[in-house]
C-alpha cells in the first residue's frame, strides 16, 4: 500500500506534536487504505511507534464499500471515498453531537507527469485535519 507509510507518519507526528493519544479521538479516519492498508497501518503504528489505534480507526473505503458484495479488492478512490464519507457520514455525526473529536487523514498520490515519464515512483501523501464539535 503506497499510502500506508504516509498515513502512519502523519498520524504519529500529529499525535506527538499535539500531545494527544488515540483515545482522545472518537474516530481516526483514513481514506482510502482499504482493508489491506488499514490492517498494515494498525500493525506498523503498534510495532514501530507503540501506538494502538485499533479501537478508534476506520477507513473511508471500508465504510463506503461492501467487500462481500462488491469486487473492490483493496479499496477505491481515495479522494472520492474521503469526500463522500466526510461530507455525509462524519460531518452529520459531528453536527448531531455523536462525534466530538475526529482526526481525518486523507491519503492520495502526488501525481507528476514528469516523474511518471522518467520512470520514478509515485509518492503517497497524507494530510491530517482535526475536526471538533461543540461540547
Amino acid at each position: 500500500m503506497t499510502f500506508t507509510p504516509a498515513a502512519k507518519k502523519t498520524i504519529s507526528d500529529f499525535l506527538r506534536d499535539t500531545g494527544t493519544v488515540p483515545g482522545d479521538y472518537d474516530l481516526i479516519l483514513t481514506g482510502d487504505l482499504g482493508q489491506v492498508g488499514s490492517d498494515l497501518l494498525k500493525e506498523l503504528m503498534l510495532k514501530e511507534d507503540g501506538i494502538d489505534i485499533s479501537s478508534v480507526h476506520n477507513d473511508c473505503g471500508l465504510l463506503i464499500f461492501d467487500r462481500r458484495a462488491q469486487d473492490v479488492h483493496a479499496g477505491g478512490s481515495g479522494c472520492g471515498c474521503s469526500a463522500s464519507v466526510l461530507c455525509s457520514y462524519i460531518l452529520n455525526r459531528i453536527k448531531s453531537g455523536l462525534f466530538k473529536n475526529v482526526l481525518f487523514v486523507a491519503t492520495g498520490a502526488l501525481m507528476s507527469p514528469t516523474s511518471s515519464l522518467q520512470g520514478e515512483s509515485i509518492p503517497g501523501i497524507a494530510h491530517a485535519v482535526q475536526i471538533t464539535g461543540q461540547k
